[in-house]
Order: structure tokens, then sequence, then C-alpha cells
């Protein structure tokens, strides 16, 4: 399945969720400073960076490296912030899920949602944009990247630039109506204060 010796051992050594989970916090956030990337697996390997996707994509591998079915969800926001993409995984029955994120929320679930709705809510409350405004608006079914198998996702070295695209135009479902929307509370300045938290943090232009 991977041709490359040592990324493959790489992938061999990640052989839990967690510890493909740990393995991602250890990478860079990639900020895309050159304009917008989504690098495959090997670059991210090789480049030792990656945003949400990108990070989502290399998870997707590791698990499928160990027994488990490469899953991605995506999840759509409103106008107001970013779409996010998780990998998820079945175990003991449960859903759980990996996520690559720069900020303290939006990170790892342990596998103990009974379905992927109930997953997916589970980061609504984090889920906001600067000003406080909870913008998580809908979500995907897991989908299978076997799909792409004959377009080498796995192995290229190219871009994978067909997945967002796919994932944007997926069937979502939505988890609010306008009535709700329209009455949802913001967010505290105390939950503001810890979503400013970041793992990495740009470079400064000279």
């Amino acid at each position: 399945m991977i041709t490359r010796k040592r990324e493959l051992k790489i992938l061999k050594n990640l052989d839990s969720p967690q510890k493909i989970q740990d393995f991602l916090n250890e990478l860079k956030f990639n900020f895309e400073e050159g304009g917008d990337t989504n690098l495959s697996p090997m670059m991210v390997l090789r480049y030792k960076t990656c945003h949400c996707l990108e990070g989502a994509v290399l998870a997707a591998l590791a698990l499928r490296t160990h027994g488990y079915s490469p899953l991605l969800v995506d999840m759509k926001a409103s106008k107001h912030d970013f779409d996010h993409v998780i990998a998820v995984f079945k175990k003991y029955g449960k859903w759980g899920a990996i996520s690559k994120t720069n900020h303290a929320v939006l990170r790892y679930r342990e596998p103990v949602y009974n379905s992927i709705r109930e997953l997916v809510m589970s980061y609504f409350h984090e889920y906001t944009d600067d000003l406080g405004r909870k913008t998580l608006r809908s979500f995907s079914n897991p989908v299978n990247l076997k799909k792409f198998d004959k377009r080498n996702w796995m192995t290229t070295e190219e871009e994978i630039d067909y997945l967002p695209e796919y994932l944007d135009k997926v069937r979502h479902y939505d988890i609010l109506n306008r009535k709700q929307i329209r009455n949802l509370r913001r967010a505290d300045q105390i939950e503001l204060d810890a979503g400013d938290v970041v793992e990495w943090k740009r470079k400064k232009k000279k």
C-alpha cells in the first residue's frame, strides 16, 4: 500500500488513534503563507506541517494502515467562520475523532459517541468565531477515502485538491433551524480567551 520505507515505518508506529493524534500535535500548523495548499500525506510527512484537512487525511491513512476504514467528516460553518475536517474512527462500537487544529478547542474526541451527529455536536459550543458567535451549521456523513484509491492519494507527491472539492459538494445535514440560529447565545469572554490559546504562532513578517 505504501512503498516509501521511511513513511511506512512512521505509519506502522502510529498503531492507535491516540498515537496518531499525538503525532499530528507535533507537526507545525500549516498557515499556508505561500498560498492555499492541500498537501498529500507523503508531503505532510516530508515537510512536517499540515492544516486541518491535511492532518485529517494523514490520520485517515494511518488509521487505514492499522485496519480502520479511512473516513473523513466535513463540518461546515457559517459565513463568519471556517469549515473543519476530522478523521473519524469506530472502536468498541462508538465513534471518536482525530483532529488537527491550532487552537485549544476542536481537538481529539474519545470514542464514546453513539453516532456521527452526536460526535459532531460535541464540537458545537466550542465552535465560535472571534465575536463569540456559535458558527457550526452542518456536517457530512463519513466519506471513505477508498473511493480515491485510483488517484493514489496515499502515495502521491502532488496536491490533493480534489478531496476538499469533493467534501464541499457531498451532502451535508443541518444541525439547526433558522429559529435556533436566531436565538443562539454568544460565548462568554472566558470561552473566547480559551479559544485564543494556540499551539503554533505565525512567523512575524519582516
